[in-house]
């Protein structure tokens, strides 16, 4: 047992560490040593190499290492649960997304809370997602897209990176927005489902810019709309579902930093504001270009802004995630 000095220290501590004096006092020291950027993916892929560059800007910014750990596994559950564990001092940041803040909570059985494990600390990159088909699709735009699924049900493919992934998730969506039905397809990731459909093994897929647009560019498949209000930089002929004929129909992904919940705010706003101002340089907003990701408006990148994305993605997104019983043993 502890003795009752113990736990009388462990309680003033904490009164210190949670009064406005001690976090002001942190945030202005902030940081002072190595900051750990953890990463939920392998090395390589598309938010490995956001992380690394927001990381070596936030580096530049505060003269301390942002020292990228790649934490996959189980669905970015591993890395979530090191955050959510980590003392709430600025010292752990995780590169959070969509799937991780919005989708796990209904698709694992998770040992945090989502809603009140993480802080916000800033949006870093949106990504819209297109709705693309093989070349030999017999359908020219969205409106005819939809016209043949109805008069043709059950007949098409569909492919997706697994279940939950943004392309089956979006997937679902399509059929729920159009009164449609298809075949889904599961592949292991993007990248296969991307080649069948180019071989023209199946018939549609809802994914990433960053999956689409080469592919449309090379004229191996086509693109019916983007999923979003405006279109794209990198494919402007594509129109958007709102002009296509499908309002509403929008899909756009996120990533933004967060860190464990009770990091003081202080902290968090310092973290913000360096991150904002790594975001503005044109760059880096180049370099999110050819990731195939967007810079978000500046009025969405406060810790506010993210927390109340994160809310209102949630209200959108769980009831549907749980109407298609979509879950991962």
């Amino acid at each position: 047992m502890k003795s009752i000095g113990s736990v009388l220290l462990a309680l003033a501590l904490f009164g210190m560490s949670n009064s406005p004096s001690w976090a002001q006092e942190q945030a202005q020291d902030y940081p002072n040593r190595q900051v750990n950027f953890i990463v939920p993916f392998a090395p390589g892929g598309g938010t490995d190499i956001l992380g690394r560059l927001v990381g070596q800007k936030l580096s530049e910014r505060f003269g301390k290492p942002f020292v990228v750990e790649n934490r996959p596994g189980a669905g970015t559950v591993t890395a979530a649960i090191q955050v959510a564990r980590s003392t709430p001092d600025g010292y752990t940041i995780m590169v959070g997304l969509w799937g991780t803040h919005v989708v796990n909570p209904v698709i694992y059985t998770l040992p945090y809370d989502v809603p009140t494990s993480f802080e916000p600390a800033g949006l870093i990159s949106t990504t819209p997602h297109l709705i693309a088909a093989k070349q030999a699709f017999p359908a020219n735009d969205l409106k005819g897209l939809i016209a043949w699924l109805k008069a043709n049900p059950g007949k098409a493919t569909v492919g997706h990176a697994g279940a939950g992934s943004p392309p089956h998730v979006g997937a679902v969506f399509f059929q729920n927005a159009t009164g449609t039905s298809f075949q889904l397809v599961p592949y292991r990731g993007a990248g296969p489902a991307m080649q069948d459909l180019v071989a023209g093994q199946i018939d549609m897929l809802i994914d990433s810019p960053v999956t689409v647009v080469p592919q449309l560019k090379a004229g191996k498949i086509k693109a019916f709309a983007i999923a979003e209000k405006s279109r794209l930089a990198s494919a402007p002929e594509v129109p958007t579902v709102d002009e296509a004929g499908l309002p509403g129909f929008h899909m756009t992904l996120w990533s933004g930093l967060w860190v464990p919940k009770g990091t003081p705010k202080e902290i968090v706003a310092k973290l913000n504001a360096a991150a904002v101002e790594a975001l503005i340089y044109p760059a880096v907003i180049k370099q999110l270009e050819n990731l195939g990701l967007q810079m978000p408006p500046k009025d969405q990148l406060s810790p506010q802004a993210l927390g109340d994305w994160q809310k209102a993605e949630i209200a959108k997104w769980w009831p549907m995630i749980k109407a298609a019983n979509v879950k991962v043993d």
